[in-house]
């Protein structure tokens, strides 16, 4: 199981879910497609068990940090390992949790992620929905950062910053009374770094937490 997998997890990073398929992994492991049934039933479970490995290796990264005294910034340290993580391997957020009867590693994660909040003066509902929020934050905005770049970029036709650039000099000539938001924040987004981005919106997430919290 342990190899099945292993080369699951390596046809997704080199070329996604789609690249995923009993074929592609029984060629890989020198066997038949009849043998990969023997592990697991079906594209789905496959998914599923190939996000629950890797996550296994950020759990024990995640297990690793050594917890202080400020529960919030705790949840911090633990929600940036997990976007790293995702960030390198986009295909991953998109199965993450999806089966926890499955993903047993997964659930001992999102279960640690809340851990924290149990130092806090929460209900358990507020528990819930603070790590719904964080977990959101987190894995969406390391799925949409880590989509491939538009085609002109990935091409070398044009860099990054000159691709936003592009999009900034038409938002500056819109009518700032019809667009007065962003007419203010143009040179912000104007060459903007994405991960400085993420980290200020995981931070307004945390800091609200913190809030109810002392509530």
């Amino acid at each position: 199981m342990e190899s099945v997998l292993t080369e699951a997890v390596a046809l997704l990073d080199e070329a996604g879910p789609s690249a995923l398929t009993f074929r592609a992994l029984a060629q890989r492991l020198g066997g038949g497609v009849a043998s990969i049934y023997w592990y697991v039933a079906s594209k789905d479970e496959l998914l599923d068990r190939a996000t629950d490995h890797v996550i296994g290796g950020v759990l024990a990264d995640i297990e690793a940090i050594e917890p202080g005294d400020d529960p919030i910034d705790d949840l911090r340290a633990m929600s940036l390992t997990l976007f790293d993580a995702i960030l390198v391997r986009p295909w991953l957020g998109n199965y993450f949790m999806r089966n926890t009867d499955v993903q047993g590693n997964a659930l001992r994660l999102y279960d640690m992620l809340g851990q924290p909040t149990l130092r806090l003066k929460l209900t358990a509902r507020q528990r819930f929905h603070a790590v719904s929020a964080i977990t959101t934050v987190v894995v969406g905005s390391a799925v949409d950062l880590g989509q491939e770049p538009p085609q002109e970029v990935l091409d070398g036709a044009l860099g990054r910053d000159e691709f936003l650039g592009r999009f900034a000099a038409t938002w500056r000539e819109l009518d700032a009374d019809d667009f007065p938001f962003v007419h203010e924040i143009v040179d912000e987004f104007d060459g903007h770094d994405d991960i400085e981005q993420f980290r200020a919106a995981l931070d307004l997430t945390l800091a609200g937490l913190r809030i109810q919290a002392d509530a």
